[in-house]
């Protein structure tokens, strides 16, 4: 039997390709066969799949002031692609990929068979840095503190494919980041009625 190459001169599926602006020679590459970082403008190519539950995955994303960080979700496998093991979690690796931690406070960690695909995932431009991504189920989460916590900014969408951050001024004319949150019931005011009589000519 003759398994197939892992390194074939094409038809390799490239899932998601990012790069810092700060090092431009530097990439990052999620694929269909797994997790590298080529160092010299793709000519080589460097596993770092080192300390996640799988290599296979869609979504990564990069710091926007870090060049050494990177954000994942990684899925169970090519056949079943959902989060590992049911449990939603986010990896950061801030040396490059040499090591990988997961950042999963406030996401669901029990039957949470989710995907999170290419460019469901985005960061804004604050300090710290707010990530947020949605699933094919139609959740969206976010993180104000560059993953340490998360927690859901809204549920029943459609299948989310992209996710983009936008900084909008307020009517003040400051700049601040809001997410969306239920509006209050307006409260019933107590009205004063004052009779009047009108008063119909005589015929």
């Amino acid at each position: 039997m003759t398994m197939p190459d892992k390194y074939p001169e094409f038809g390799q599926c490239v899932h998601k390709v990012v790069m810092h602006p700060a090092r431009p020679e530097r990439l990052f590459l999620q694929s269909h066969r797994g997790l590298y970082r080529s160092d010299n403008c793709a000519e080589n190519w460097l596993d770092i799949a080192n300390g996640v539950p799988s290599d296979f995955g869609f979504a990564m994303l990069t710091h926007p002031r870090n060049p050494d960080c990177v954000y994942i979700v990684p899925v169970e496998s090519d056949e079943f692609r959902c989060a590992c093991d049911g449990r939603l979690r986010v990896y950061r690796t801030r040396n490059g990929g040499a090591s990988w931690e997961p950042l999963m406070r406030g996401l669901p960690q029990k039957r949470a068979y989710e995907t999170v695909l290419r460019d469901a995932i985005s960061a804004d431009s604050f300090d710290p840095v707010g990530i947020y991504f949605g699933t094919r189920s139609g959740q969206l989460f976010g993180s104000r503190d560059e993953g340490r916590t998360w927690h859901k900014i809204l549920e029943g969408l459609p299948s989310v494919v992209c996710v983009r951050t936008a900084v909008v001024e307020d009517a003040s004319g400051g700049v601040g980041r809001t997410l969306p949150k239920a509006a209050p019931a307006p409260s019933s005011p107590t009205k004063s009625r004052s009779k009047s009589k009108t008063r119909r000519p005589k015929r």
